[in-house]
């Protein structure tokens, strides 16, 4: 196996930006921002959404406006007479 040729994997701590929940892992992100974990220097990288915030995993429901977007289209492309 080349040695030279994969990418250096970094302890990572994701933030997400809602809950303020940290999920610690591994990964090759990098950030200008550290923060010490258990004695370990862990890069900071910020999430809007998460696990933990996105709705398919919290069970939360959104109301999205189908007929508002195929009106806009069909106002958008239609033909003028």
């Amino acid at each position: 196996m080349k040695t030279e040729i994969h990418p250096k994997v970094n302890p990572v701590c994701f933030v997400d930006v809602s809950s303020g929940k940290k999920f610690i892992t591994t990964s090759i992100l990098k950030s200008d921002k550290t923060e010490n974990i258990d004695g370990v220097d862990h890069f900071v990288i910020i999430r809007d959404v998460t696990m933990d915030s996105h709705p398919a995993y919290t069970g939360e429901k959104r109301f999205v406006d189908t007929a508002g977007r195929v009106e806009k289209f069909q106002n958008k492309f239609s033909r003028r007479r």
